[in-house]
C-alpha cells in the first residue's frame, strides 16, 4: 500500500529542527487465551468444508448446519462432582473379635511414635470445642486444681478425651484422674520449653521443635550451625547475614501447632531431642501433665489392683486359711487377664500352663468320653464326645495340682462367657518355688 509523503516530510522536518527521536516501536499485546474455550474445537469448526463458499449451494447449507450444531462444544464446562454415597457397613462383629479388640495390649507411653504421625498438627473435632468453650477451658486451667469445681473438672476431662494423642495412650479412667491435676503454663515468644518433667499439649500459639545441632568444623565463620538430623535445619541466634540461613528453612515437620504435643511421661532419657523441647514462635498457652502425677497414678492403680488380687485369692476355698503374708507373695507374681467366651483354657491330657483365680464370669468343665455308635451291617464305631461335668464359678481357682505335680488335666475347661481372672504363669511359680 503506498504511504502518504506528507507525514514523512513532517517527521523529517521535526528531526531536522528539534532533533526529536523517532517514536519507539510497540508490539501488539499478546492475547490471553480463555480457560473456558476449547481452541482446538474452534479451529476445527472454522475449517469445516464448504463454510466459506460464496455460492449458495447445498454444501454451504450443510456446513452452516454442522457449525451451529457443534458450536456449543467449544465452551469448556466444569465437571460436576456428586457427593460420595456412603455404603452402610455392617457393624455387627463376632463376640470373639470384639473381645480381642477390647483386650488388646495397652500401647507404650512413648510419645515419639505418635509425633511422627502428627507433624502437621493433630486432628480434633472443632465442632465439639467452640470458641466460648475453649476460652472457658483456658480460664479453668489457670486455676489451681484444688480451687476447681466438680463441673470444671468434668469439663477439663471431656476436652482431654477429644485429643487423639491423649486417648491413644490413656484410658478414660486415667484421663479422668489426670484431668484433676493438669495445669496451664504461659510462655512468651522465643522461650525454650524443656519437656523433661511431663507431657505438654500446645493450646494456643505455635512453636518449633529443637533438634541436635553441631558447629561446622570446615567453615571459617563459627556462627554457622547446621543440623545433622535428616533434611531439617535449625539455626540459633548467633547466625546473622548468612546465605546458608536463606537456603535452608526449618522443615514444616518441626512446627508444633495447636493440640500438638511434646515431652513424655516415661523413658525421657531415651527421647529424641526434637520430641523433648520446643522454641515458641508466639506467646503460647501450654497444658502440662506432670510426670510425677502420672507416677502417682500408676502407683495408685497398682495398689488398687493388688488389693483386688488379695481379696480374690483370699475368697477362694483353698486359700481361706492362708496367712496374709503368704497370699501377698502370690499377689506379687499374678496379673489379671481376660478371656472371650468359648476359649479353651486347658485340654484333657495336657499340663496346664497357669493357675487361674476367677474374678468374674464362669468356665464349663467337660470330660472326654468314648462311646459306640451303631453303623449299618452290624458294625459299631468308637467316637469321643465332650460330656458336661460341672462349672467353675467366681472366687474359685484351678490348675494348682497340675502345675505343682506336672500332672495332666483329666478334663477340658472352656470359658462359658467373658472371664476375667488373676493368672500366675508356670514360669513364675518355678522361680517362686526356687
Amino acid at each position: 500500500m503506498p504511504v502518504d509523503s506528507l507525514p514523512n516530510s513532517i517527521l523529517a522536518h521535526m528531526l531536522a529542527i528539534s532533533n526529536v527521536p523517532p517514536p519507539p516501536l510497540h508490539s501488539l499485546p499478546r492475547l490471553r487465551l480463555s480457560k473456558t474455550i476449547n481452541y482446538g474445537q474452534l479451529n476445527a469448526l472454522c475449517h469445516i468444508r464448504g463454510l466459506k463458499s460464496d455460492q449458495h449451494s447445498s454444501l454451504r447449507s450443510e456446513a452452516h448446519d454442522a457449525f451451529i450444531k457443534q458450536y456449543p462444544q467449544i465452551f469448556l464446562r466444569e465437571k460436576t462432582v456428586l457427593p460420595k454415597v456412603s455404603h452402610q457397613v455392617d457393624k455387627r462383629k463376632s463376640a470373639l473379635k470384639l473381645a480381642e479388640k477390647k483386650h488388646q495390649p495397652v500401647m507404650a507411653h512413648n510419645i515419639s511414635a505418635y509425633l511422627r504421625e502428627a507433624r502437621g498438627g493433630p486432628s480434633i473435632d472443632e465442632k465439639e470445642i467452640t470458641e466460648e468453650k475453649f476460652q472457658e477451658f483456658l480460664n479453668i486451667l489457670k486455676k489451681l486444681p484444688v480451687y476447681r469445681t466438680t463441673h470444671e473438672h468434668n469439663m477439663v476431662w471431656k476436652i482431654l478425651q477429644s485429643i487423639p494423642e491423649l486417648t491413644s495412650q490413656f484410658s478414660n479412667e486415667d484421663l479422668k484422674i489426670l484431668s484433676k491435676k493438669v495445669i496451664s503454663e504461659t510462655w512468651i515468644k522465643g522461650s525454650t520449653v524443656i519437656g523433661d518433667d511431663g507431657l505438654y499439649v500446645l493450646l494456643t500459639g505455635q512453636a518449633r521443635r529443637r533438634v541436635k545441632v553441631f558447629r561446622s568444623l570446615i567453615e571459617e565463620n563459627d556462627s554457622i550451625i547446621t543440623s545433622l538430623y535428616r533434611d531439617s535445619f535449625l539455626f540459633d541466634a548467633e547466625l546473622q547475614d548468612s546465605t546458608v540461613a536463606q537456603l535452608y528453612v526449618p522443615s514444616k515437620k518441626l512446627i508444633v501447632k495447636q493440640w500438638g504435643i511434646f515431652g513424655s511421661l516415661k523413658d525421657r532419657a531415651e527421647m529424641d531431642e526434637r520430641d523433648r523441647s520446643v522454641v515458641t514462635d508466639y506467646d503460647c498457652e501450654i497444658l502440662k501433665i506432670a510426670a510425677k502425677e502420672y507416677e502417682k497414678l500408676k502407683l495408685e492403680k497398682v495398689k488398687h489392683e493388688n488389693a483386688q488380687k488379695l481379696k480374690l485369692i483370699r475368697k477362694c476355698p483353698f486359700y481361706e486359711t492362708w496367712p496374709t503374708l503368704s497370699i501377698w507373695e502370690l499377689v506379687s507374681i499374678c496379673k489379671f487377664k481376660n478371656f472371650p467366651p468359648g476359649h479353651v483354657l486347658v485340654e484333657s491330657g495336657t499340663v496346664i500352663s497357669f493357675v487361674g483365680y476367677i474374678n468374674s464370669g464362669y468356665c464349663n468343665i467337660y470330660r472326654n468320653v468314648v462311646g459306640l455308635v451303631d453303623l449299618p451291617i452290624n458294625k459299631v464305631k468308637k467316637i469321643k464326645k465332650l460330656v458336661y461335668m460341672g462349672k467353675l464359678k467366681e472366687k474359685e481357682s484351678f490348675g494348682e495340682i497340675s502345675i505343682l505335680l506336672q500332672a495332666p488335666f483329666t478334663c477340658t475347661v472352656i470359658t462359658g462367657q467373658e472371664v476375667e481372672m488373676a493368672v500366675i504363669e508356670d514360669k513364675d511359680i518355678q522361680v517362686y518355688g526356687n
